[in-house]
């Protein structure tokens, strides 16, 4: 009917300026390339950074109809979305929920997202951060990865990732938050954003020979978060 989907690749961001290379400045294209008769719209995607399902419609009714199942299937408590992450480091759990408060920080010259690990309820309440929630399933482990599946109860800028370092097992190609999981002769732990400066993700030898990077190529490495599967009404 009036539904698309299309896979997306990561570092493609759905909205840009004018003249950048978007999924919003594509759409045209794609139309005509389909021969649709009316505008396409974004119904759902995921981030820039992650790569995975996008959904379109040819129909505004449709679109705004579905935007407005997705939002209160969230408030229903339930998770229309499903994420697959790989992970450096295996959880020691196999399954369970990661609980905390997010906020935006400002570090020197730039914004950062951090976890409030127990937020106040007046900062609840005046909305200086949000309470997030993500259900987690390790699907596969080898080698000190693992394929893990996500599933957001809630929607906060770059929460998965967060959310991973919390459980100590950075997304693979992390180059925002893999910083803040260190590691004391092989121990990881947590580190706050004052002390852990966001870099390159670093990888031992073993893993950069399996994947084929030299560490002068680690900055190329993709975030490896994908939107799997979406639930429709």
């Amino acid at each position: 009917g009036a539904l698309l989907a299309l896979s997306k690749p990561p570092g493609l961001p759905i909205l840009g300026r004018p003249g950048d290379l978007s999924l919003d400045a594509l759409l045209p294209v794609l139309r005509r390339r389909l021969g649709l008769a009316t505008e396409l719209h974004v119904v759902k995607a995921p981030a820039r950074e992650y790569s995975g399902l996008v959904l379109l419609s040819s129909c505004y009714h449709t679109t705004k109809k579905l935007q407005q199942f997705f939002t209160h299937a969230r408030l229903r408590g339930q998770y229309p979305a499903t994420y697959h992450a790989i992970t450096v480091g295996v959880p020691a759990e196999v399954e369970g929920e990661i609980r905390t408060g997010l906020c935006w920080q400002q570090h020197g010259d730039r914004a950062m997202v951090v976890p409030v690990p127990a937020p106040g309820r007046h900062s609840l309440a005046r909305k200086d951060v949000k309470s997030t929630l993500t259900r987690y399933r390790v699907l596969g482990a080898v080698g000190g990865c693992a394929l893990i599946q996500l599933q957001p109860r809630t929607a906060f800028p770059e929460q998965l990732q967060v959310h991973l370092t919390l459980l100590l097992c950075p997304a693979l190609g992390d180059h925002e938050h893999s910083s803040r999981v260190g590691r004391v002769l092989g121990v990881p732990f947590f580190l706050t954003p004052e002390t852990a400066p966001t870099r390159t993700q670093v990888l031992d030898k073993e893993l950069l020979s399996q994947l084929g990077l030299s560490p002068q190529r680690l900055h190329h490495l993709p975030l490896h978060i994908h939107l799997q599967e979406l639930v429709l009404p």
